[in-house]
């Protein structure tokens, strides 16, 4: 099968264009704050052969909303994805993104989002049904957490590959490493209701403490 992968960030770089599939704005630009560039590097680096479905929601001065994530959320519904990516939280709860998260998760998408390592909730991660993934300091390229935690279900490697942007990395990154894996796994041929199996399953850390195999 063909994955099909959601990225709602700040969108990709213009070497990277040649991977996505379709945009959901015919006026995307290149990335103008390299965060989506480097999410999407760690995903390709993982499965290079997707369908990559861009959604950009961030402006130049990387800032978005409640309601610019909803949209790109139901535009990749109607897209029909296996997954969305989406390392970024809100602050705030909001009714349009919570129902944009239920009609993904209704419609048998897996939603895999930031949340901070420490700190008060972040949305759509806080969602129920939503992966919750961070940066785990222990994790290296490959490597898989299993937190169960207050703050986050998963963390990933928290750094970049070789976009290394200033003020990017931990839980955003964290997210793109969980998603990329995930991405391989259902490219291999793994069920959508498996996946949060298979996640503990590959982790070299359980909760905070214990080291695996």
């Amino acid at each position: 099968m063909t994955l099909r992968l959601g990225l709602v960030d700040s969108g990709v770089s213009a070497a990277q264009a040649e991977y996505v599939y379709t945009s959901m704005t015919a006026d995307t630009i290149s990335d103008p704050l390299g965060h989506g560039t480097a999410v999407c590097e760690i995903i390709l680096y993982y499965t290079p052969n997707i369908r990559l479905y861009n959604a950009q929601v961030f402006d130049a001065s990387g800032v978005t909303t409640a309601a610019n994530v909803a949209a790109a959320i139901d535009w990749l519904v109607a897209e029909k994805v296996d997954l969305i990516n989406l390392s970024l939280g809100l602050a705030h709860d909001r009714r349009i993104l919570a129902d944009a998260c239920a009609r993904a998760l209704e419609a048998g998408i897996i939603l895999i989002a930031a949340s901070p390592a420490q700190g008060a909730p972040v949305y759509p991660s806080s969602y129920a049904g939503v992966i919750r993934a961070t940066g785990d300091a222990r994790c290296d390229v490959g490597e898989i957490s299993f937190l169960n935690s207050k703050q986050a279900d998963f963390g990933g490697c928290p750094r970049g590959l070789t976009q290394m942007v200033a003020g990017i990395g931990g839980a955003s990154m964290g997210t793109a490493h969980i998603s990329g894996q995930v991405a391989g796994f259902l490219q291999g041929g793994g069920a959508h209701q498996g996946v949060r199996e298979w996640l503990v399953s590959q982790a070299k850390y359980v909760h905070n403490e214990h080291r695996t195999g």
